[in-house]
């Protein structure tokens, strides 16, 4: 029945930081802004929401779309698809960027993961899709 994950959301306080870090330092395409409520992005065959959390936990305005409010607090994370040949690249890019590498693992099966944060203290991962046996 479930064959894959369509979203996956993020939450954070600074939505103008978290714009100019997924899609200028992490380069991902802008699907659309909704003033400081939310950004979205593609991601491969997927998207990342990333949700003004202060906003996301208020009731929709009367006429909107019927989705509850929502939301959470403190980090979160979510790992980036990215094939093992491109992870150097990856890694060279977030330091030229001034983004710190928190961690490298070499898993037991081979793959490679590199974590990371966003502006707002979210994990984020890069790993091969070897993590889990994804091709």
């Amino acid at each position: 029945m479930i064959d894959g994950i369509l979203e996956t959301a993020l939450y954070v306080d600074d939505l103008d930081a978290a714009e100019a870090f997924y899609g200028g330092v992490l380069g991902l395409e802008k699907i659309t802004r909704a003033d400081n409520r939310h950004v979205f992005y593609r991601c491969g065959k997927g998207v990342l929401l990333l949700f003004n959390a202060a906003e996301t936990i208020k009731p929709a305005p009367e006429g909107a779309l019927p989705v509850p409010a929502h939301g959470t607090t403190g980090a979160g994370h979510t790992c980036f698809r990215v094939e093992e040949r491109a992870l150097d690249q990856v890694v060279e890019h977030l330091i030229a960027s001034s983004i710190a590498i928190e961690s490298e693992v070499t898993w037991p099966q081979g793959a490679r993961s590199i974590y990371f944060r966003d502006p707002a203290g979210n994990s984020l991962e890069c790993a091969s899709p070897a993590l889990w046996n994804i091709e």
